[in-house]
């Protein structure tokens, strides 16, 4: 995580060692987005409750407030279309708690 957030909140359900996880972080962490990382892989609950809210069982699952992404090739769309950094920009909080 890194010090600047861009939304309400940014979440990503994610594993350690998932390449698009990896991949994933390192474009928000370049944007300097503020995220909540939750690791599936060490948590069944968390691993559910992902399902839950996505209907998907692949890493990463990336929300902005509450608007599901999806995944990282999704989240790759918005940066190459330059969505991403709309999106980051529409609701700026002062910084991470």
């Amino acid at each position: 995580m890194n010090d600047k957030a861009g939304i309400a909140e940014v979440v990503i359900y994610a594993t350690r060692y998932c390449p698009h996880c990896i991949r994933a972080r390192r474009l928000l962490d370049a944007k300097r987005v503020c995220y909540r990382e939750t690791l599936v892989d060490t948590s069944a609950g968390s691993r559910r409750e992902m399902e839950r809210r996505t209907g998907r069982r692949t890493v990463p699952q990336i929300f902005f407030g509450g608007r599901h992404v999806g995944g990282f090739d999704s989240l790759l769309v918005l940066e190459t279309t330059g969505e991403l950094d709309r999106l980051l920009s529409a609701d700026p909080l002062a910084g991470c708690a």
